[in-house]
């Protein structure tokens, strides 16, 4: 098996030792993705629908740097601080989403940084 490390144009260095996906016998799997900027702050604090935004946007780089669209995202694995943000971070994940949706979870779990309100990880068939 080969596998290739997919790192977008422009992404910041990590918090810890991973890249933002890994591409392996057509199979991307892509990291746990938080609301960071390149620096690692956390951005939109407070507002659940904007850090959702900026993860499935970061989500939907490195899918694209591999090759893929989002329609080739298989699962998603989904983490939110509080059951209370659920609704706001459904409303854009179906943005994202529009047509056959991914299978998925979502639990509620404490994140890295505490003004960080979700984080995905994805898994995409490519090609």
């Amino acid at each position: 098996m080969s596998k290739t490390s997919i790192i977008p144009p422009g992404t910041g260095n990590p918090i810890a030792p991973f890249v933002p996906g890994s591409l392996a016998d057509n199979v991307l799997y892509v990291s746990g993705t938080l609301p960071f900027d390149k620096d690692n702050n956390v951005v939109h604090v407070g507002d659940a629908e904007g850090q959702t935004r900026h993860v499935l946007e970061t989500i939907k780089g490195v899918v694209e740097t591999a090759g893929g669209t989002m329609d080739d995202v298989t699962f998603n694995m989904i983490l939110i601080t509080d059951w209370s943000n659920y609704a706001a971070v459904n409303k854009i994940y179906a943005e994202y989403f529009p047509g056959e949706k991914p299978a998925r979870y979502c639990i509620q779990v404490g994140l890295v940084k505490p003004e960080a309100l979700v984080e995905i990880a994805s898994i995409a068939h490519i090609g």
